[in-house]
């Protein structure tokens, strides 16, 4: 692989992609070429990992999804497209939160299924097959410590990676 490294769950593979893409991506500053050669290997360990998931302690587990790798890639390049000023892009576990200035946006952010939290203040998209199990509600940081996350703030440049004990 010349691009993804290291990856061993779902989760890792959607946050190396979603770093990789910032870089890669077109309307990023990167090529059609890289980007394609990206979309291949993002593919090809897919298929490997679909099924291998990290839980809120760390371990690793096999769960059957139904999710493709073309609905990740197609929603995080709508959301590059729509180069939305104020908002960043954060992946937490197998969730995609929006934060920020999502108001101007928010008619294109329902367009892409997400959802809003109104405790969180937030719009998130879960995987299709997701049900929650639990009457528990968790503030972001909660989520964040206990899945680990990753924010990109949506001017491209600034980029952080961070995954919380």
């Amino acid at each position: 692989m010349t691009y993804i490294q290291q990856v061993s769950t779902l989760e890792e593979l959607k946050k190396a992609y979603k770093k990789l893409a910032l870089k890669l991506h077109p309307d990023c500053g990167g090529s059609n070429e890289e980007m394609a050669q990206l979309n291949n290997e993002y593919d090809e360990l897919f298929s490997k990992l679909k099924n291998t998931h990290k839980n809120k302690d760390g371990e690793t587990y096999t769960k059957e999804t139904t999710e493709t790798p073309e609905q990740f890639k197609d929603i995080l390049n709508r959301l590059f497209a729509l180069k939305m000023d104020g908002v960043a892009i954060e992946i937490v576990g197998t969730f995609i939160w929006l934060t920020g200035n999502t108001k101007p946006y928010k008619d294109d952010i329902k367009a892409l299924a997400f959802r809003y939290s109104p405790k969180k203040y937030a719009w998130y998209k879960a995987p299709s097959d997701y049900k929650k199990r639990s009457r528990k509600h968790y503030d972001m940081n909660t989520l964040r410590e206990m899945y680990g996350s990753q924010k990109v703030d949506t001017k491209k440049e600034a980029l952080t990676t961070g995954l919380q004990n």
